[in-house]
């Protein structure tokens, strides 16, 4: 495969059929489509500078994405898919190289990524790409709605 036919790129909110058909298809568990992760909740949250999102094609066609957000002081790696008849091919980390690239750029220099338990094929990625498991965090939430 020619590296000519990859092109990795931002996103914007006229991509967001494109990339929810890649979770969908990724077998991504926890999409809010009615809510967090709704059209209208992406513009609001790429407007505010706090999320990209960044997908890579093959020749022409979307197989992968990533989520890179963040709070002005820590950066988040989410939602990060690619299509299974894609997979193995090292895409998943060259999403990953560009959303750290971006989060630096923007001067957050601390990374993090939520494994879901049991997913362990993301948990060793992750580990392959020297994240660090801190042992004893928990992740909790309050929502206001099922769909947040």
């Amino acid at each position: 495969m020619r590296n000519d036919r990859i092109s990795i790129r931002i996103l914007d909110i006229n991509d967001y059929e494109r990339w929810l058909s890649v979770w969908q298809r990724s077998g991504l568990h926890s999409i809010r489509p009615r809510g967090r992760d709704s059209r209208d909740a992406f513009a609001g949250q790429i407007a505010g500078g706090s999320h990209t999102m960044v997908g890579l094609e093959l020749r022409g066609e979307l197989v992968g994405v990533v989520l890179a957000t963040h709070d002005g002081r820590k950066g988040w790696i989410n939602r990060l898919a690619v299509l299974p008849e894609h997979r193995r091919r090292g895409f998943a980390v060259r999403l990953v190289r560009e959303a750290e690239r971006l989060l630096r750029k923007k001067g957050i220099t601390v990374i993090g990524a939520l494994i879901a338990p049991g997913n362990n094929p993301s948990l060793a990625f992750f580990q392959h790409l020297h994240y660090v498991d801190f042992e004893g965090i928990h992740y909790l939430s309050k929502r206001d709605r099922n769909d947040a």
